[in-house]
């Protein structure tokens, strides 16, 4: 049990930037375990975007380029909301090395057409 969290890709085109159902043609760009800090920084721009589910469970947000500029710079100066939750674990700052790797992939991928968006599950 705890905090899964999925950064995804498709090559559908979305109506919505939140709590979309995507198609069976999806595939997993990055993962990560018990990154509570993350997630809270996900769950912010969830509610931003319109999200409406207040526990931001199960449901996904799309990433734009414009997303990842923001996230990388809160990402390089340590601005990830400390955040908690029932089985959640903790974010402890080593992490960091591997944020900036996805937004090099996310980039990547929006690069050549593709959707991102992130889910978790706990």
């Amino acid at each position: 049990m705890g905090l899964d969290m999925y950064a995804m890709i498709s090559d559908e085109s979305f109506e919505r930037e939140v709590d979309f159902k995507p198609g069976q043609d999806v595939g997993e760009l990055h993962y990560w375990r018990k990154h509570p800090n993350l997630h809270g920084w996900m769950k912010t721009l969830y509610f931003e975007k319109g999200g409406e589910q207040q526990d931001f469970n199960c449901t996904p947000v799309t990433l734009t380029e414009t997303d990842l500029a923001r996230l990388e710079a809160d990402i390089n100066a340590g601005n990830l909301p400390p955040t908690d939750g029932f089985f959640f674990g903790a974010s402890d700052g080593s992490e960091s090395e591997d944020d900036l790797a996805f937004v090099a992939k996310a980039r990547e991928a929006i690069a050549d057409g593709d959707t991102v968006f992130y889910y978790a599950w706990w």
